[in-house]
């Protein structure tokens, strides 16, 4: 069940509607619709995905308990690694037991010995890796001593199942989620306004940018062996725009319908493409990923309080793993490590905090140093995204080899569809009203909001009726 399909539409209002006006007379009844919408959003997809989801947050429930119980150091370690352990386990399996089975035996092939990898059929559960990281945060933080364990197992499991974060987040953080779902939630007029118009903008994201740059996307990445170097140029421009599109698109749909129950997320996005370098991309790209893994892994690492070395090793090891964390290929391990030297010479000449504040917070129109650092920071972004979309590091290469090799900067995209003129000219729009509102949350709140509410949806309409490219990016990692 898509956010963007006709189910879900019909779903959302009849959950809507149950937990303001039939069960919304305690805290307890108001978690116990959203639990039951949560289970049945995520059957939706499988419903033998539901078994391992109770099972893991019973798991972290329960071992959250035993930590907080335990009257030594040693059994506090015993479960603690038990919960790690295991919610790593299924992740493995799941997700990278068929990539380490294939590597091993192609590495062996290379010997000369010739292997057949034992491999498993099975499906990956949606959005394993985000729930996974939920129980995991909260456990640490038990073990750490930074939070107390929970004892209600209604709210600890909608703590990790909430139906709007549950397949592709953002990874919410005990401290932040637990707290609300804990309180009975009063109906906010406001909030619930918030909520629709970042529900709505975050529709547009998907419907009128990402499915449809997609098309010209997957289109020229599927021949880019028949392409020239402006129409590969265009498909990374496109393929860069689907896929913030299609992620910051659905987080801003789950953050606008948690307000609508009362309920605030983490912000995900703040419009990472405005960014005046790589590290300053990376605190506004997925922000609830990235600040997990400097909390959880980075800092644990040492963080920058080492020397360069120790510095440059902690980087290389941030990036590999969350290349990692997005797919069982080597082409995100190598997107990660093309994002590590991004960020080397940064933190090497310790310029990698120095874009903090808001790009040209107080005027219209930057300057030309500030345009370019942007443009430079964009194109850079769209050369990792190519090991990105492509299926093998080889293909990428070729891509990129051929991109900067044919000669002829006239697209056969531009001479023979007119449509990918109006699909420039959308982005551009696009790009011109996400810069109007990068001091905001979205575009649409202000004046004449409710104007601005029916063109985005007369556009949805419009374009959705012809978009045939309905599923998320993310929902695959």
């Amino acid at each position: 069940m898509f956010f963007n399909s006709f189910s879900f539409a019909i779903f959302l209002p009849i959950v809507f509607l149950l937990y303001w006006f039939v069960f919304n007379k305690t805290k307890s009844t108001q978690n116990a619709v959203l639990i039951i919408a949560s289970y049945y959003f995520y059957s939706c997809w499988d419903w033998r995905f539901l078994f391992l989801l109770v099972f893991s947050t019973f798991l972290d429930y329960y071992t959250g308990i035993m930590i907080e119980k335990a009257k030594t150091e040693l059994g506090r370690k015993f479960w603690f690694w038990l919960s790690i352990s295991v919610n790593l386990g299924f992740l493995g399996i799941f997700k990278y037991y068929n990539f380490f089975a294939d590597s091993f035996s192609q590495l062996l092939n290379g010997f000369g010995l010739q292997t057949s990898p034992l491999l498993l059929n099975v499906i990956l559960p949606v959005g394993i890796s985000f729930y996974t990281f939920h129980g995991l945060s909260y456990v640490i933080d038990i073990y750490l001593k930074r939070i107390k364990a929970e004892f209600n197992f209604v709210d600890y499991s909608l703590f990790v199942s909430y139906f709007p974060l549950l397949v592709a987040g953002p990874i919410e953080r005990a401290t932040h989620l637990l707290p609300q779902v804990k309180v009975k939630r009063s109906f906010d007029f406001q909030k619930a306004k918030e909520g629709i118009f970042q529900f709505v903008w975050g529709l547009v994201k998907k419907v009128v940018i990402a499915d449809t740059c997609a098309t010209y996307a997957n289109a020229i990445f599927d021949n880019y062996e028949s392409m020239n170097s402006l129409s590969l140029m265009l498909g990374a421009v496109y393929f860069a725009f689907q896929i913030y599109g299609d992620f910051s698109g659905y987080s801003d749909m789950a953050l606008g319908m948690s307000k609508l129950f009362g309920i605030d997320l983490l912000r995900n996005f703040n419009y990472p493409y405005f960014s005046r370098d790589i590290a300053e991309f990376w605190r506004r790209w997925h922000i609830s990923l990235s600040s997990w893994f400097r909390d959880y892994l980075y800092i644990p690492l040492g963080g920058s309080s080492g020397g360069t070395a120790m510095k440059v090793r902690n980087t290389f090891i941030i990036f590999l793993v969350s290349g990692f964390w997005h797919g069982a290929n080597w082409t995100f391990i190598a997107w990660g490590f093309i994002n590590a030297l991004y960020f080397l010479p940064l933190l090497l000449l310790k310029k990698n905090r120095s874009n903090m504040e808001t790009v040209v917070l107080y005027w219209d129109f930057a300057s030309v140093r500030v345009f370019l650092n942007i443009l430079s920071t964009f194109a850079l972004t769209c050369l990792a995204w190519i090991f990105f979309r492509a299926k093998t590091i080889e293909e990428a290469f070729n891509y990129i080899k051929r991109m900067f090799s044919d000669g002829r900067f006239v697209s056969q995209y531009m001479e023979n569809e007119r449509y990918n003129y109006e699909l420039l000219v959308m982005v551009a729009v696009f790009v011109v009203v996400e810069w109007n509102s990068r001091t905001h949350i979205e575009p649409i709140s202000g004046k004449y909001s409710w104007l601005k509410l029916g063109l985005c949806l007369a556009a949805i309409v419009a374009l959705g009726t012809y978009s045939d490219y309905k599923e998320f990016i993310y929902f695959q990692f």
